[in-house]
């Protein structure tokens, strides 16, 4: 996998977003952390991007709702859902319309390491 990509993280749980932060930053890649997702909607905010880490369930909008206003402003970067509430319909949806990877909550770091080494190695 090559090293200094961006990847950013959007999700509403400070520990969550910080400990996945560290791990991206430990494989030696930039890492970007977004409490929410109308944060990482703003201009600019993903300038760059090779990947986005993205909780499904947030206040707000959620990451499936992130994923299709990405999609319809052309941002197709791979993008990999986690959730604490795996849902088959949401897993099919996400991964219909793209997604790399639909992890559960707590995950395992290693299961993070290889979705973020397959998102961006398609980069």
């Amino acid at each position: 996998m090559a090293a200094n990509r961006i990847v950013a993280i959007v999700d509403d749980d400070d520990a969550v977003r910080q400990a996945t932060v560290s791990l991206v930053r430990s494989l030696g890649h930039e890492a970007r952390g977004f409490a929410s997702a109308e944060d990482y909607l703003r201009p600019g905010s993903d300038e760059g991007v090779d990947c986005l880490v993205t909780d499904v369930h947030m206040p707000g909008m959620d990451g499936t709702d992130l994923q299709r206003r990405l999609l319809a402003r052309g941002r197709t970067y791979p993008i990999v859902f986690v959730s604490g509430f795996l849902d088959e319909t949401v897993r099919d949806s996400v991964m219909a319309a793209g997604a790399f990877c639909y992890l559960g909550k707590p995950f395992a770091g290693d299961a993070l390491v290889t979705c973020l080494e397959r998102a961006l190695a398609a980069r």
